[in-house]
């Protein structure tokens, strides 16, 4: 067995993980400080804040800055130091495995709990009926049962890099178990059998909740999403549950730095407070479908107001860890992608030496079981070399993908839609794996088909070659609408490596795979 994986190696890519959110409110890249205005590392559902952060400002003067990032990743980035003098304050969705964290947990001081977001499932209505389901009394048990007959499939985030995610697999594991208390590796192990079968029943893995959403309702093929309350209730046709036998809510506590001086606390405190009022309040449970912490204010209409157990978080890191990656390498489907690379005469150089340190160090993070295909193109697809990461003998596969990277050469034109056409024949179809292509190129394409002509050729996949996304790589030279295209056309997602690094474009998509 390889090293196994632990939520504090998840990688940091600050610059990719956080995403604009509308109404102007955006991250910075330089994230400079600036008077009355509050730099907030932020967990990435919070981009739905907006009209909330427009509030705050004009009843306090104060601008909230998001940078909204992984709350995995953001410990992560607290625990190293690399927070300190470039936020004024943290905003995750949970504090629960910070604590775990020491190293992370005494950067940060007055946790204010702000609202709150339950785990729930959101199943399509018609699909409750066929259950013959009350939405009240179901289980997770049930929900278990019905995957096993086959009669239920979902979606959910990647507990690796979303907390929504993680929260998700603490949720079920402490069900299953039977566990009294926080879990323990025991209860892990007693689970496991029943999570096995569980986790049959995932058709759907993605990075962050908002192309989850996205990607489900393109789908029209799966029959549920797991995720907070406050996600599922802004999807139309699902019913939501919350399963009585309990879940793990998200309290979402604004906190001030270590770091900060006294002026930027008394600033959160300002914050903070004024979050908590009730006008501010309501506009949150309205606008977002989170519950208020206040309790003179009501929830919005639809939240089920009736009280279901609260679930504890582990109480140990090597149980959060070892959970994490018995679900990574032994109870979630194995990834099956190919790596369409850009290997044309202008890589050569830095590009293509960047191309293979980023390949090489990614192989770090393949997981157990998982299926990697290298398809190195110029003029023509020059070659198709596949490896599986055996269980028994991981090492082989990642050694044998690690030569291959190093015998990559740059020469020929940039064949990207023939070379495309060529990794959905190479995929075919194989329901037990979650598969995609990853698309890598640094210019125009400037031979082979047109984009016309792969329009035409993926109009014409069928069954489940249809779902297979592509998730372009933008880096060089290449041409951001014609990636964003190809994103657009099957469903996928554009990363960037222009405005960041092309190590970590790679490690986002991971949370896709």
């Amino acid at each position: 067995m390889r090293s196994p994986r632990t939520l504090a190696a998840v990688l940091v890519a600050t610059a990719l993980l956080g995403a604009c959110s509308g109404g102007g409110h955006q991250d910075s890249t330089s994230n400079a400080p600036e008077p009355g205005t509050l730099r907030v590392l932020a967990s990435s559902e919070l981009s739905d804040m907006t009209a909330v952060f427009d509030r705050v400002h004009k009843d306090t003067g104060i601008r909230i800055r998001p940078t909204y990032m992984g709350t995995l990743d953001a410990v992560d980035l607290l625990a190293k130091g690399k927070a300190d003098g470039k936020y004024d304050a943290l905003w995750l969705s949970s504090d629960a495995y910070l604590r775990l964290r020491p190293e992370a947990a005494k950067r940060v001081e007055s946790e204010t709990s702000v609202m709150s977001s339950p785990v729930a499932i959101g199943v399509r209505t018609a699909t409750v009926r066929a259950l013959g389901w009350n939405p009240d009394q179901v289980t997770w048990s049930q929900v278990e049962q019905a995957v096993q007959d086959g009669r239920l499939t979902y979606g959910m985030t990647d507990p690796a890099r979303s907390n929504s995610g993680f929260a998700t697999l603490i949720s079920v594991a402490s069900a299953l178990s039977g566990a009294q208390s926080a879990l323990t590796d025991a209860d892990v192990t007693k689970a496991t059998p029943k999570l096995k079968e569980f986790f049959k029943g995932q058709k759907l893995t993605s990075g962050s909740s908002g192309w989850l959403a996205t990607a489900y309702k393109r789908r029209g093929d799966i029959d549920a999403l797991l995720n907070y309350e406050s996600v599922l209730k802004g999807i139309p046709g699902l019913t939501v549950i919350r399963p009585r036998d309990g879940v793990v809510t998200a309290d979402y506590p604004l906190s001030s730095l270590t770091a900060s001086d006294a002026r930027t606390r008394e600033d959160v405190r300002k914050v903070t407070d004024d979050l908590r009022t009730d006008a501010v309040q309501k506009l949150i449970t309205d606008t977002t479908h989170r519950r208020p912490v206040v309790a003179s204010v009501a929830p919005a209409p639809g939240l089920d107001t009736g009280r279901r157990r609260e679930l504890p978080f582990p109480g140990s890191r090597s149980v959060a860890d070892g959970l994490l990656d018995s679900y990574e390498n032994t109870l979630r489907r194995p990834s099956r992608t190919v790596y369409v690379l850009d290997t044309s005469g202008s890589m050569e150089g830095d590009r293509l030496s960047r191309l293979k340190s980023a390949l090489t160090g990614l192989t770090a993070d393949f997981r157990d079981r998982e299926e990697v295909t290298l398809m190195p193109f110029g003029s023509k697809v020059k070659s198709v070399r596949t490896h599986v990461v055996d269980p028994a003998r991981p090492r082989d596969g990642l050694d044998a993908i690690r030569k291959d990277t190093r015998a990559l050469s740059a020469d020929g034109g940039t064949a990207i839609y023939t070379s495309l056409e060529q990794a959905y024949g190479q995929l075919g179809v194989d329901g037990d794996r979650f598969t995609s292509i990853v698309l890598m190129t640094d210019g125009e394409n400037t031979a082979g088909a047109k984009a016309g002509d792969f329009d035409d050729f993926y109009r014409r996949l069928v069954g489940s070659q249809r779902n297979i996304p592509v998730f372009p790589i933008v880096f060089g030279d290449s041409d951001r609408s014609e990636l964003q295209h190809i994103a657009d056309l099957t469903g996928g997602r554009l990363f960037d490596a222009q405005q960041g690094s092309l190590d970590g474009a790679f490690e986002e998509i991971r949370g896709y795979q």
